[in-house]
C-alpha cells in the first residue's frame, strides 16, 4: 500500500517509475532484432563507446544538459558502428573481435577523459560519473519525455519497416535476392539499437544497459517462434522489470535502480530458460522422459507381439 501511495502522491517516484517502464519496453523491442541477428554484444560495445561522447560533449559545451550529453554519446555510438563495419569490410578481423577492440579502446578513452574532467575546477559537480553505473533516481520529467518521444519514433520506424527488418534479421542473403537493400536496412537497425542504448545509459549506465537491451529478448525467445509475439513479450518483460526494479529500489533503502532492474530481468530470463513450454529445460526433460517411456512401452508391446507370433507358429508346427 505504501508503494501505491507513493505512485499516486509522489511526483518524483512516479516520474522515475514511468521512465524505467518506457525504457524497459523500448529496450526489449529493439533487443529482439539484436538477438536474432546474433549481435547481442553490439549494445555492450555501443554503450561503452558512448562514454567518451558524453565527456567530449561536456568538455566542449561546459553544460550538463541531458540532451547535449546524450547527443555526444549518440555521435560516438554511430562512429563506433561505422568503425566496426569498416573493420569487418576491409580486414580479416571477425565481428566479435572488432566489437571487443572498439569497446576497450572507446571505454578506455572515456575513462581517461572522465579522470581529466574530474580534475578541472567545478567539473566534479558535472554528474558524469552517473553514466558509468546509471542513476535512474535522478530522472526528471524532461528525461522521461526524451525516452517517450524517442521510443515513439523508434516504434514508428519499426512498424514502417517491419517486413524488411523481419527478413533481414532472419536471412540477409535471402533479403538481397528479393531486391531489398539489406546492408542499408542492417545499418538502420544498428542505428536504432544505438539510439536505444544512448537513451538508457542514464538509467542503467554504460555497463548494465546491454543487459536491459538483450535480456528481455532472450527471455521472450524461449516462449515463442513468432517474431511479433516475441516483440510483445520482450516489451512486457522489459517494462515490468523496469517498473518492479524502480519500486523495489526506491522502497528498500534507496537501492541503485539500474542494477535492481537488471536483477529482475535476469530472474525472468532464468525462469524462462527453465520453465518455458517451447525451449524450457524442465519441459525438455519431462518430454524426453515421456518419449523414453512411450518408446519403452512400444518396445515391450513389440516384444509381446513377437512372442505371441512365435507361440502361434510353434502351435501350428505341432
Amino acid at each position: 500500500m505504501n508503494i501505491l501511495n507513493l505512485l499516486i502522491t509522489d511526483h518524483t517516484f512516479r516520474t522515475v517509475a514511468l521512465g524505467c517502464l518506457l525504457l524497459g519496453m523500448v529496450s526489449g523491442i529493439l533487443g529482439c532484432f539484436a538477438v536474432l541477428r546474433k549481435q547481442s554484444l553490439l549494445g555492450d560495445a555501443v554503450s561503452h563507446a558512448s562514454l567518451p561522447g558524453v565527456c567530449l560533449a561536456f568538455l566542449f559545451t561546459n553544460v550538463k544538459n541531458t540532451e547535449v550529453l546524450l547527443l555526444g554519446a549518440l555521435i560516438t555510438g554511430i562512429v563506433c558502428i561505422g568503425l566496426i563495419q569498416l573493420i569487418q569490410n576491409y580486414t580479416k578481423i571477425k565481428f566479435d573481435s572488432a566489437l571487443a577492440l572498439i569497446l576497450s579502446v572507446f571505454f578506455g578513452l572515456g575513462l581517461v577523459l572522465l579522470s581529466y574532467l574530474n580534475k578541472l575546477p567545478g567539473a566534479n559537480k558535472s554528474g558524469l560519473n552517473k553514466f558509468i553505473f546509471g542513476q535512474a533516481s535522478t530522472f526528471i520529467k524532461r528525461d522521461v519525455n526524451i525516452i517517450f518521444i524517442t521510443g515513439i519514433i523508434l516504434l514508428i520506424i519499426i512498424i514502417l519497416f517491419w517486413k524488411e527488418f523481419k527478413i533481414v534479421s532472419f536471412d540477409s542473403d535471402f533479403a538481397k535476392t528479393l531486391g531489398f537493400p539489406s546492408k542499408k536496412i542492417e545499418i538502420l537497425i544498428s542505428i536504432l539499437i544505438v539510439t536505444t542504448v544512448i537513451i538508457g545509459i542514464q538509467a542503467a549506465g554504460v555497463i548494465l544497459i546491454s543487459a536491459m537491451l538483450i535480456s528481455p529478448a532472450v527471455a521472450a525467445r524461449q516462449w515463442t517462434d513468432k517474431l511479433s509475439i516475441m516483440v510483445i513479450l520482450a516489451a512486457f518483460f522489459g517494462g515490468i522489470s523496469g517498473l518492479l526494479g524502480t519500486l523495489i529500489s526506491i522502497s528498500e533503502s534507496n537501492l541503485p535502480t539500474g542494477p535492481v532492474i537488471v536483477i529482475i530481468i535476469s530472474i525472468i530470463v532464468i525462469i524462462s530458460i527453465l520453465f518455458s513450454n517451447k525451449r524450457g529445460i524442465v519441459f525438455k526433460i519431462i518430454r524426453n522422459q515421456k518419449r523414453k517411456k512411450e518408446f519403452k512401452k512400444k518396445l515391450e508391446n513389440k516384444k509381446s507381439e513377437l512372442n505371441s507370433l512365435k507361440m502361434n507358429n510353434l502351435e501350428r508346427g505341432k
